[in-house]
């Protein structure tokens, strides 16, 4: 199989947009007026509080860059640039310049007070807010952004995606634990986690660390944040809260196959602009045109705020076969020694799993303990079933040949032998070639019925999910164990734990029958580099949600405008008529 390197790294460090070697440092580009801040310039003569606080810079003739990165924003990873990565682009740079002004007005307001920072050199010694360094600060700013992308990324984009009660609860605990965070309950839960760490057992230095730091959380594990004697000299206190378990941290090819998601991409975004009527839409802006140096045009003319608008209304794809958006079956990349200099994604997809040595869907399954499927009509049902056998064909079966040692036959008269390649079925039957479907065709095909409650993935990707999803957090001391002032500040830990500065927010009444829920992260973030947007975010929990969708009674999946968005053209297939989903959690 094909093994190649990565080019950036593998940690949640936002490195694309601060840098992951020397060379791609070189495309950042510092304020001159404060080092500790990105450049942003002003673009355009709209209105908008948000506007002031500019839009990334070009890049530069003398910047490092290939030819097909010319005319995009100046970012460290520039590859594949569209108009949802300028946006995050955008979004998270006047994050981090707003964090430096608010330290900056610490630094003004009290200037000998402790900032919580320490030098790891001298960790005894205090540093005050006027004797934190530029590069200090802007250390500390990356900190505090890669932190705020982990926690919106685990609790809010992760619990759209997957929307039901138990992965609300899963997310939030991966975060911050199922105990109320500084119970004696969710200390219990933390002393045995470490305790657990240390076995040289892997069931239990993997497994039940795992489930006891439920009950604590990920985020801050191992960094005993009120114990006087942690110190950063010690290795121990620093690295105190990491579990690798048992290998070198980084994502297994498994994790990049299952993020296979062309298919929520759209053809054409429904553009929309804030100063008129948010339920209009303008124009549909193709999303081939907004690649490459198209991202920087597209984002030059709409404007920050009305982007937000736009894909915050915007539908996404379901994930299913025959869905991929067009555009992306005829890719043209300029670049290609190719005839036609296109590529078809869908069939990229495929290729690179057959190459990087991914195990076919059927197989896929078996190693992680998943059941098989037996026929084409079981895992997709009978319409891609025919479609299937149309591709991958049938044959007739050969008991004497053992097609895996993952697993072995359950039920029967064959119960403990190993499966062969009739998957039960009587020695010459005309069998579906089930085991050569390929891995993104077999969870794309799976039944939207085999699904749990509003996830938009499969249960198969689903697996996968989890498990990475919660290793890279465990993983990374900066959210473990030194999660806490001494690297990020203490504006900077109370910002992430808080979701912004001023403190703890709360939506009104109970989402989904969570009462006290706190105002998410990127809604805040939102707000804060695009306060235009508060009457448009005013009724939105999550982001995530399309945000003109009435979100019913919990976890309400119905299609249905929120009063005042009746007009949108994206509810043309809504009628009135009664709620049909569940209103009950026990129902």
């Amino acid at each position: 199989y094909k093994t190649t390197r990565n080019n950036v790294t593998a940690w949640w460090d936002a490195s694309q947009i601060y840098g992951y070697d020397e060379t791609s440092v070189r495309r950042v580009k510092r304020d001159p007026g404060d080092q500790a801040k990105l450049l942003m310039e002003q673009r355009g003569n709209r209105t908008g509080q948000g506007e002031q606080q500019g839009y990334l810079p070009l890049l530069a003739p003398g910047d490092p860059q290939l030819d097909q990165w010319r005319g995009q924003e100046a970012v460290a990873f520039p590859d594949n640039f569209n108009i949802g990565l300028s946006f995050y682009h955008n979004v998270f740079v006047r994050e981090h310049n707003l964090f430096v002004d608010t330290f900056r007005e610490a630094q003004a307001a009290t200037p000998n007070e402790d900032s919580g920072l320490r030098n790891p050199g001298n960790p005894a010694d205090i540093i005050t807010y006027a004797e934190v360094s530029d590069e200090e600060l802007f250390q500390a700013a990356r900190l505090v952004v890669a932190a705020e992308i982990a926690k919106v990324h685990t609790i809010e984009w992760t619990t759209q995606l997957l929307y039901d009660e138990p992965l609300y609860k899963a997310m939030n605990a991966n975060w911050s634990g199922l105990f109320q965070p500084g119970s004696r309950l969710s200390a219990i839960s933390e002393r045995i986690r470490q305790g657990l760490a240390q076995s040289r057992d892997p069931d239990k230095s993997n497994l039940l660390v795992s489930i006891f730091a439920s009950g604590s959380g990920i985020v801050g594990s191992g960094n005993r944040l009120d114990d006087s004697n942690w110190s950063m000299a010690n290795a121990d206190d620093v690295n105190g809260g990491v579990s690798h378990f048992g290998s070198p941290f980084n994502f297994p090819e498994e994790f990049i196959t299952v993020y296979r998601l062309h298919p929520l991409v759209p053809d054409l975004i429904e553009f929309r602009e804030l100063d008129g009527d948010p339920n209009a839409i303008t124009t549909k802006v193709p999303v081939v045109e907004t690649a490459f140096a198209g991202a920087t045009r597209a984002m030059r003319e709409g404007g920050l705020a009305n982007w937000a608008l736009s894909m915050g209304r915007q539908r996404l794809g379901l994930l299913t076969l025959a869905n991929h958006p067009q555009f992306l079956q005829n890719l043209n990349v300029p670049r290609l020694r190719s005839q036609t200099r296109q590529i078809d994604v869908a069939a990229l997809d495929v290729l690179r799993d057959r190459e990087r040595g991914i195990p076919r869907f059927n197989e896929f399954r078996r190693q992680y303990g998943l059941r098989s499927f037996k026929n084409f009509d079981e895992l997709a049902g009978r319409d891609w079933g025919d479609s299937l056998r149309a591709i991958y064909g049938t044959h007739v079966c050969d008991q004497s040949k053992i097609i895996t040692e993952a697993q072995r036959y359950e039920e029967g008269e064959k119960a403990g032998q190993l499966i062969d390649d009739c998957l039960g079925f009587p020695d010459g039957t005309e069998v579906d070639n089930i085991e050569d479907v390929d891995a993104v065709v077999g969870w794309l095909a799976e039944a939207l019925a085999l699904r749990p409650h509003g996830f938009a993935i499969s249960e198969t990707q689903f697996q996968v999910f989890i498990i990475n999803a919660s290793r890279r957090l465990f993983s990374d001391r900066f959210f473990t164990s030194s999660f806490r002032p001494e690297f990020y500040t203490s504006l900077g830990h109370e910002w992430v734990m808080n979701n912004g500065p001023g403190g703890k927010q709360y939506e009104p009444g109970a989402p989904n029958g969570h009462e006290h829920q706190e105002v998410s992260a990127m809604k805040r973030i939102l707000l804060r580099v695009m306060p235009e947007l508060r009457d448009e975010l005013a009724d939105v929990i999550n982001v995530f949600d399309p945000w003109a969708r009435d979100r019913g009674e919990y976890y309400c999946l119905d299609w249905k405008p929120r009063p005042g968005a009746e007009s949108d053209p994206a509810f043309a297939d809504w009628r009135d008529g009664p709620v049909t989903c569940t209103e009950t959690e026990e129902s």
